[in-house]
């Protein structure tokens, strides 16, 4: 059978005797799409997946590095691991990702068991180091263990996949990575060393996925970048002052995406995580508006309300452009909804920083909030060059006041629906009620309300009639009741 790029070339059903794969992921919902496309390309060597840890002959973990507790816990899972690898020596383990590029060869000291190390430029070839590693503990000068050891970390390639035999989605909800790496030096975060610089992907190929998971069933697809909005700017420039797009001197935008997107039959709603204020344009917020498939939600992190601490972070701006960018954005798109990201006790944070972040969150009214404590990451201009003076008690305070504000800002602006008619996409029954369906409204915002399991997939108006600073309740309105 001769398949293209975006056609299965493996059978529905794979034989009971098949090798089987166990994947773990942490972290973030970059993580969640690549281990997909891991997944995928095993499926398509013939390999089968299993829930059960124990069944597998293959276990790959796919990792974090954003914050120490996410690699504990992988070395703590990998800890498991060695009594199953004493038993099991056929196992193969593998770590992938972000710890793995961050820390490289260090894992095998803490892990001697774990045969691979693939960074986050070179898990694509995992099905490849999976029978080398095979091969040698066949083979008579390689069956040592530590002869069976393979590291691959180098940061410069492109991630690609055939797209055969794909396993794109969980349900209805996929996640399609338009770019990754970040360019900017932000000095707290570790994503440019362990992810590298911007890779954007061409819009025909975007679009080409795109299809492929709603042919899946795929109802929702969520943009992914490091700074999904700066989609494009590592293009080069057209030649001869032509342009292939929207964006900065013709290159092509995020924005360009998103009217592409548009008109694909079949796909309901599209979402982005997550932006930048510096990329957050007027083309941008023109597609934002003119495309009717796009949530009214976007997430643009501030991360802090003080200049001084905004500064020391080198994040790019000030609140002054923060608001000068947001005050376009509402203009084109009034009913615009925003989430953000904050840091408490980043160095040098003093008490009048603080209030200044608890005043800016509720100036501007982020719905939806994700509140952190200053955690050193190696490697990063903080970590190596800033004090982390700012005590432990203080942050935990710090965090849980601006997640209180967080929750009173929330309820505000949830409540500021009860009455109105929204349409909500519908995602999914209670766990808890049977009889309770969950779905998000345009502007991203949590809706539950009573109703047949038949409209999961469909987008419909409900009623508000209750909210808090978690979601919504409403009725399904009478003409669809």
């Amino acid at each position: 059978m001769t398949t293209t790029r975006f056609q299965s070339a493996a059978e529905p059903e794979q034989a009971s005797g098949a090798p089987k794969l166990h994947i773990v992921t942490f972290g973030c919902q970059m993580n969640k799409y690549d281990s997909l496309l891991v997944e995928g390309k095993f499926k398509g060597q013939g390999y089968a997946t299993t829930d059960v840890m124990a069944d597998a002959d293959v276990i790959l973990f796919n990792t974090c590095s954003v914050r120490d507790h996410a690699e504990e816990r992988t070395f703590s899972w990998l800890g498991e691991l060695k009594h199953a690898k004493q038993a099991k020596p056929e196992l193969v383990i593998g770590v992938m990702g972000c710890m793995a590029q961050r820390v490289g060869e260090e894992i095998f000291s803490r892990a001697g068991h774990v045969d691979i190390v693939a960074g986050t430029r070179k898990f694509q070839h995992m099905t490849a180091l999976v029978d080398e590693v095979r091969e040698r503990r066949a083979d008579p000068e390689t069956w040592r263990a530590r002869d069976q050891r393979l590291t691959a970390t180098g940061i410069e390639e492109d991630v690609e996949f055939e797209r055969g035999a794909m396993n794109y989605t969980g349900g209805q909800h996929a996640y399609l990575a338009v770019m990754r790496g970040c360019d900017l030096n932000c000095t707290y975060c570790i994503v440019p060393t362990t992810r590298g610089r911007v890779r954007s992907k061409p819009i025909d190929e975007i679009v080409a996925e795109a299809q492929w998971m709603v042919s899946q069933g795929a109802k929702v697809i969520t943009l992914l970048g490091q700074t999904v909005n700066s989609y494009g700017e590592d293009f080069p420039k057209p030649e001869d002052g032509g342009a292939t797009g929207s964006g900065r001197q013709g290159r092509p935008s995020l924005g360009d995406v998103l009217r592409r997107l548009q008109t694909i039959d079949g796909l309901e709603r599209i979402r982005m995580i997550t932006m930048h204020p510096a990329y957050l344009t007027q083309d941008l917020a023109e597609a934002v508006r003119d495309c009717s498939k796009v949530d009214r939600f976007l997430p643009i992190p501030a991360q802090a309300g003080s200049d001084d601490v905004l500064r020391a972070m080198k994040r790019g701006y000030t609140t002054d452009l923060y608001r000068k960018r947001l005050a376009m954005l509402r203009e084109i798109v009034p009913d615009v909804e925003l989430g953000s990201d904050w840091i408490v006790g980043f160095p040098g944070e003093t008490d009048a920083d603080f209030e200044a972040t608890l005043a800016f969150a509720e100036e501007v009214g982020f719905v939806v909030n994700y509140v952190f404590k200053y955690d050193p990451r190696p490697t990063t201009h903080a970590a190596d060059e800033l004090s982390d003076d700012v005590p432990t008690a203080v942050k935990k305070d710090r965090n849980k006041r601006l997640l209180k504000k967080a929750e009173e800002i929330a309820t505000l602006r949830l409540g500021r629906y009860v009455g109105q008619t929204v349409d909500v996409f519908v995602e999914e029954r209670s766990d808890k009620n049977p009889e309770i369906l969950h779905g998000r409204s345009v502007h991203g915002l949590p809706v539950s309300f009573a109703g047949d399991e038949r409209l999961i997939g469909t987008t419909i108006p409900v009623a508000i009639q209750q909210a808090s600073a978690y979601g919504m309740h409403g009725v399904v309105a009478a003409a669809n009741a």
